[in-house]
């Protein structure tokens, strides 16, 4: 074991040894809770990940692939390649940790969702149908349907006095987020 800590620890692996200490570093964090991976929000393709043909998924899992890859490699490579330079071994384990790396990602965003996820607003505007005897202030459901189809029963309240019964289409004008609601209008009222 004494010699694996002396290649790692020797140039040019002892350059990527205190990275690689901070990556195992933040992956006990996250597992323990206390740092969300997906909350950088670099899962776009722009900026300079996706100029490496790197975006589209969390920076930190793709600095992480590049620091153990990278890694990785220069210690393979200065045991392997004595005789090379390790000025040389060092570029030639950023290359390939870029290589390996893209290659990863590509395969990991085929398993991340597409598209943002779904929230209350998606709902405003669109029309709902009463499903409980009446709507009041404090009281209510209706059923509403989304454009791809699917339909929800959610909570919705009125700010005014129209008669809002079960059968009646309404339009969900706001959400409370604190109350986990919807403010709606009998749809007759909004198209005028």
């Amino acid at each position: 074991m004494g010699g694996f800590f002396e290649a790692a620890l020797s140039f040019p692996t002892v350059v990527l040894t205190p990275l690689l200490v901070v990556v195992i570093g933040y992956w006990l964090v996250v597992v323990v809770g206390g740092a969300d991976p997906d909350g950088d929000g670099a899962g776009g393709e722009g900026g300079f990940l996706g100029f490496l043909g790197l975006g589209g998924v969390p920076a930190s899992v793709v600095i992480s692939l590049l620091v153990v890859f990278a890694w990785f490699a220069t210690l393979a490579g200065s045991q392997l390649l004595g005789a090379i330079p390790a000025a040389l071994v060092l570029a030639a384990a950023v290359v390939v940790a870029w290589v390996v790396a893209r290659l990863a990602v590509v395969l990991i965003r085929r398993f991340l969702p597409a598209g943002a996820e779904p929230s209350r607003a998606d709902f405003l505007g669109l029309t709902c149908v009463v499903r409980t005897g009446r709507v009041t202030r404090t009281f209510g459901q209706a059923e509403v349907h989304a454009p791809d189809g699917s339909s929800a029963i959610v909570q919705v309240r009125q700010a005014g006095d129209d008669d809002l019964r079960a059968g009646t289409v309404a339009v969900l004008y706001d959400v409370d987020p604190d109350g986990d609601f919807f403010w709606i209008i009998p749809a007759d009222i909004a198209s005028n």
